[in-house]
């Protein structure tokens, strides 16, 4: 095409002017007219709508689209008109429907004249920016069936009665419903909001408001949750059948506002029944009803929150400061770990381990753990407890699960240094008397103790373990050495290096000639080839297995303290001792005495002497006789191993003393490593500071570190500035 020649069109007027007929306007019209009445009066099939749609084209073309436009808005209200009085003439449970029938018809019909007028639609109402046929045809059925006067408030209260009957139980027609309220959305948003979900929403607040009042008079906490959460499914599924989905949002929030925020204070503390109920009698699934209805409302989960938190610090208060539950410390731990384990399930279970709750959660834990000054005594008890005995036979995993709980309540304590020192003495007690159920659980423990506080936390613990190991190899040394010794008694020493263990006072003992001799050739040994070493006995801390005949010749082994050795071993050269003479004979302290003579003698099943006059105390003017009768069906009997127990108030004294010593180096090396970095710093700035710093390990004193502060003041590591005295200078 485009290689052949161009050529120019020229179009000419017609050779005569085209009249138009000028009734054909009229007459043109009444051709459509007459159509749309047939089609809004259901007798359309005659119509050929081809001829039809020329009709509306030709007028458009002819410049009639004002007409045919007028004409149509004419002809159509008419209709809507005498429908409007159908529809209000419709009586009962046929008004609705009769709604929705002439609906239905009306939007038939719509589409049909839509058809018809599509010319008009896309030339002459685009060019004069008129309302479209089909919005007008929904705005005529607005303007002359929705809200005609005698229609609209009708129908809202048809509506709202038919909401109201289902709230109660009553069984509606979901499907007609759904169809008049898809109406009212088909109408446009504004007339959804306007005409129908407005006075919804005012009418369900009332009936809710109403409701929640009866409820709260008459349910308990956990019936109430109950009904809310029922009617709070109901109106999303009512959402779901036939409202607009936007409106879930908003009934929701009204059924959250009448029945849950209203009435949040009274039903988490309602008696007998509120949270703290629920908490007591482990309602799982109450609470996880309160926590999933309270979430949806402002300031709904703070309050379950703040319940929750001042039930479990008064809870807690309670229990560590009764002084009847302190008695026992390992049931005094074991109870503090079942109340987490429940709460930890509650929150895990109800609350869908809520962080904020967790958080709540520790903070009561340690706010109540540190009120009962004995906390990490008792904690370390409690680990002692069950490296002895307590863990025999139990898998790894829940050997693990234990020593985690442990570091959990270990965490909460602000003395962990304290902790530390008791730690220490029950360690040394078990490995000394071999008492730990497993070494893996025992090194399991200080690696998490180290990776919680740092190495030199636990150095000393490594310690101990390494002088256990070093004593094993000390010990075959000696015998290789001594080949002579392999009859007789035979001597195991650990020896142990005095920065590492607990420092103990040597308890004085005379020990029997048989074991003095072999303790003599040790020490000679031992310093022989360890030169610049001193040797001290600490035979409060050693065991004996020694081996006894009874009346009828019946054998056994004695698994006994190096105490109730030298006690036993007197009985060798007399029948009868009186206590005066064993004290004399042993020089062992009178409470130690007292109380390994107490193990021998009056514990039963146990008693390898007999005590006269028979009482449970130890008496100074008792005296003692081996028991012949003795029996057992065991050939090893363990006697009076002294399970680690609660200090006295003087040990607990000089505990705590220890502890305040140890503490003074620390506060003062955080109060020059602070100083040598910022150089000068005020007196409350350097309290702050000491006291963030040694959190890990210790809660410090202020007044301890005002103390610290003048020690070093006066050793010139640090100067008080001439014209401010409450400013420190650090001095190099």
């Amino acid at each position: 095409m485009s290689n052949q020649k161009k050529r120019n069109f020229q179009i000419e007027a017609f050779k005569h002017r085209v009249v138009v007929d000028p009734k054909y306007a009229d007459k043109t019209w009444q051709i459509l007219e007459r159509a749309i009445h047939q089609i809004y009066n259901q007798d359309a099939s005659g119509l050929s709508f081809e001829e039809l749609y020329r009709n509306a084209y030709n007028m458009v073309l002819h410049k009639f689209g004002e007409k045919l436009y007028t004409g149509f808005i004419a002809t159509m209200t008419s209709h809507l008109k005498e429908k409007s009085k159908l529809i209000e003439a419709a009586q009962g449970g046929s008004f609705l429907e009769e709604i929705n029938k002439k609906w239905n018809e009306h939007n038939k019909a719509l589409e049909m004249i839509r058809d018809i007028l599509m010319y008009m639609d896309r030339t002459y109402i685009e060019s004069t920016k008129k309302t479209h046929v089909h919005p007008m045809g929904l705005n005529l059925w607005r303007d002359n069936v929705v809200h005609f006067t005698k229609i609209h408030t009708r129908l809202l209260n048809t509506l709202l009665d038919l909401v109201q009957k289902e709230r109660t139980g009553e069984v509606i027609d979901r499907g007609l419903m759904r169809n008049v309220i898809k109406m009212f959305m088909d109408l446009g948003e504004s007339v959804y909001q306007e005409d129908f979900e407005k006075p919804f929403l005012d009418a369900s607040s009332e009936f809710y408001k109403v409701e929640s009042q009866e409820f709260i008079e008459s349910c308990d906490c956990g019936d109430y949750l109950k009904k809310a959460e029922k009617r709070l499914t109901e109106e999303i599924e009512r959402v779901a059948h036939y409202l607009d989905a936007k409106s879930e949002e908003k009934i929701t929030s009204v059924v959250e506002k009448e029945m849950i925020a209203n009435h949040m204070q009274r039903l988490v503390h309602m008696e007998n029944s509120g949270l703290v109920n629920m908490l007591l009698n482990d309602k799982y699934d109450d609470l996880g009803r309160m926590y999933n209805l309270f979430r949806r409302v402002t300031n709904g989960l703070v309050t379950v929150r703040d319940v929750m938190t001042s039930h479990l610090r008064e809870m807690g208060k309670q229990l560590v400061t009764d002084p009847e539950k302190s008695k026992d410390p390992v049931e005094f731990v074991q109870r503090l770990l079942d109340e987490r384990d429940k709460y930890d399930k509650i929150i895990s279970t109800a609350f869908g381990n809520d962080k904020t709750f967790q958080n709540a959660l520790n903070s009561s834990f340690e706010y109540f753990i540190n009120l009962n000054a004995r906390s990490p005594e008792f904690i370390s008890l409690f680990v002692d407890d069950k490296l002895r005995k307590g863990l025999k036979g139990i898998a790894d995993v829940d050997v693990e699960v234990i020593l985690d709980k442990v570091m959990m309540l270990f965490r909460y304590l602000q003395e962990k240094d304290v902790f530390e020192k008791y730690y220490k003495q029950h360690l040394a007690k078990r490995l000394l008397s071999g008492k730990t159920v497993s070494d893996e659980a025992e090194r399991s423990l200080i690696v998490k103790l180290k990776t919680e506080c740092g190495y030199q936390f636990t150095s000393k613990l490594e310690g101990m373990f390494t002088d256990m190991k070093t004593s094993e190899d000390t010990m075959r040394g000696f015998y290789g050495s001594h080949p002579e010794l392999s009859e007789g008694p035979t001597l195991i020493v650990q020896v142990l290096t005095t920065g590492s263990w607990p420092t103990q006072p040597a308890v004085p003992c005379n020990l029997p000639a048989e074991v003095s001799v072999l303790c003599e050739k040790f020490r000679s040994n031992y310093l022989g080839t360890h030169t610049g070493r001193r040797l001290s006995w600490q035979t409060n801390m050693g065991t004996a297995d020694i081996k006894a005949i009874f009346g009828k010749g019946q054998k056994h082994e004695l698994n006994v303290s190096t105490f109730q050795m030298c006690v036993l071993m007197l009985f060798n050269n007399s029948d009868r001792l009186s206590y005066k003479e064993i004290e004399q004979a042993t020089e062992i302290p009178a409470a130690d005495l007292k109380r390994c003579l107490q193990s021998l003698a009056c514990v039963k099943g146990k008693n390898v002497i007999k005590k006269e006059p028979m009482s449970k105390d130890i008496g100074e003017e008792d005296s003692f006789v081996v028991n012949d009768k003795f029996t057992s069906k065991f050939y090893k009997v363990k006697i009076g191993t002294v399970v680690a127990q609660k200090e006295t108030e003087p040990e607990k004294q000089e505990t705590r003393q220890r502890v305040e010593e140890d503490r003074k180096p620390q506060i003062e090396a955080a109060i020059v490593r602070i100083m040598k970095s910022r150089k000068i710093l005020d007196h409350n700035n350097i309290i702050a500071e000491v006291t963030k710093q040694l959190q890990p390990r210790f809660l410090a004193n202020p007044t301890e570190i005002k103390k610290r502060i003048e020690s070093l003041i006066e050793r010139d590591f640090l100067e008080r500035d001439s014209a401010d005295r409450r400013l420190y200078r650090y001095l190099a």
